[in-house]
């Protein structure tokens, strides 16, 4: 489905962060506002972006002329596909065929296009505009495309994570309602689960990390975590949200088979992007996902009503319940760039233009990621998104923050929550603090 891409390239980008070095540690030359160029006079940029299936191209490309019809001055050549990969190499090499505006989908690696100066900081274009960020962009969104102070990306479409629900299975089991809290998940879970031989009819839920979008960080979300504290050193062994997270998904693993029992079954079930994934096909009752999948859903045609409602908060966060995972597609401007001052129109206008967000999101069927578009009356979508629309808009929604070795530290937690659920880390509390130790070596290697 061309609405997945984005996250189809989030997923495999975090599952090779730990081995990339994605972006140049040498300093590119950022600067800061020094942009000299005339914006007013006849000039063309390039704008790199990952977008590649056919609809998504001719959505960049409708918003592109949006642009260029309001700034006739101004022309972009576009390149699409392009990979962090591709364009930590075009953002090296400068040039007139590199890069002035780039688009990425992976927020993990902010961190490393600000502190590497590959992207400029964007302030000083935001303060001379004079256009409040804060005012302007939901605040997790705010959050993930900051490093440091330094604002070198901004948000260009957004995702959230909810739950989807198999309403006829839980009419079934005699369920009224989605889930609101932990305790309520675990017991619907439970009630949703028909074991069959040694496998399962039905799956209430897959909670293995390895399974779809059930990564640490969407979990986590919930639990509102702080990753690092004022010094920059890992809180993974010192913030009781943590091992919480960790004990409530380890003990949902073992309440509905284990470990083992689990993944075996997972093994026989369709893969992530196909018509076949579990929830089209009913096999598992519950899935963790972003806002995309309701679309992918419901073209595989169910055989049943699809729910769509927030995820469950920890008991002790009832009140928090709405809230969720944020992340999202970025954008920035090229240190290399000699055209920044027209880099920035383009920027300013894909993220800031409020008819411009609104008629992207309804193209690429993503969240829009201003608050003024997350309430036009211009946003084409099915009822049911209104819930990820609404996780976008909370305050109480969470991201993860960006590090100066990209999501390396994200790796970690997650290879903890591996070695956690199939019983190779039975003490929780040593593993967390040797993940902790290991976050704060990597990170500080990376300076």
């Amino acid at each position: 489905m061309p609405e997945v891409a984005p996250s189809l390239a989030r997923k495999a980008a975090y599952a090779v962060i730990a081995s990339l070095a994605l972006l140049t540690t040498a300093c590119t030359g950022q600067s800061s506002s020094g942009a000299t160029d005339d914006a007013s006079k006849d000039t063309t940029i390039n704008f790199w972006h990952a977008w590649s299936a056919p609809n998504e191209v001719k959505a960049v490309k409708s918003l592109v002329a949006g642009f260029e019809k309001a700034h006739p001055n101004i022309h972009v050549n576009i390149v699409g596909n392009m990979t962090d990969d591709k364009i930590n190499q075009g953002l090296r090499s400068g040039g007139d065929r590199a890069p002035d505006v780039i688009s990425s989908f992976t927020t993990n690696n902010v961190g490393k296009f600000c502190s590497s100066g590959a992207l400029v900081d964007l302030n000083p274009f935001f303060k001379k505009s004079r256009i409040d960020p804060e005012a302007t962009f939901p605040k997790t969104m705010n959050e993930y495309t900051q490093f440091d102070g330094n604002r070198c990306t901004v948000p260009l479409l957004g995702d959230a994570y909810g739950l989807y629900y198999n309403k006829t299975a839980f009419k079934k089991a005699g369920i009224t309602a989605p889930p609101r809290t932990w305790s309520e998940f675990e017991a619907d879970a439970g009630k949703l689960t028909i074991p069959q031989g040694d496998g399962y009819k039905q799956l209430g839920f897959m909670p293995d990390y390895h399974g779809w979008e059930s990564t640490t960080e969407h979990y986590f979300g919930q639990f509102s975590p702080t990753y690092f504290d004022k010094d920059g050193k890992s809180d993974l062994a010192k913030d009781p949200a943590f091992e919480k997270g960790f004990t409530l998904q380890k003990k949902l693993v073992d309440e509905l088979g284990g470990f083992r029992k689990l993944e075996k079954f997972r093994a026989t079930l369709g893969d992530e992007w196909g018509p076949k994934h579990p929830f089209h096909t009913g096999q598992v009752a519950m899935q963790m996902d972003g806002e995309w999948r309701l679309g992918m859903a419901e073209e595989a045609k169910p055989g049943f009503e699809i729910g769509v409602a927030p995820l469950p908060v920890p008991d002790d966060r009832a009140s928090e319940y709405g809230k969720g995972y944020i992340t999202g597609t970025i954008a920035g401007i090229a240190a290399s760039s000699h055209k920044q001052n027209a880099a920035w129109e383009l920027v300013k206008y894909m993220t800031t233009n409020t008819d411009a967000v609104v008629g992207f999101a309804n193209d690429i069927h993503n969240v829009p990621s201003t608050l003024a578009a997350l309430k036009s009356p211009k946003l084409k979508y099915d009822p049911r998104f209104r819930t990820f629309l609404d996780i976008a808009a909370n305050p109480d929604s969470t991201t993860t923050p960006a590090s100066i070795n990209g999501g390396v530290y994200l790796v970690t937690i997650q290879q903890l929550g591996y070695d956690y659920e199939s019983g190779k880390v039975t003490d929780l509390k040593a593993g967390l603090k040797k993940a902790a130790a290991q976050i704060d070596t990597d990170i500080a290697q990376a300076k």
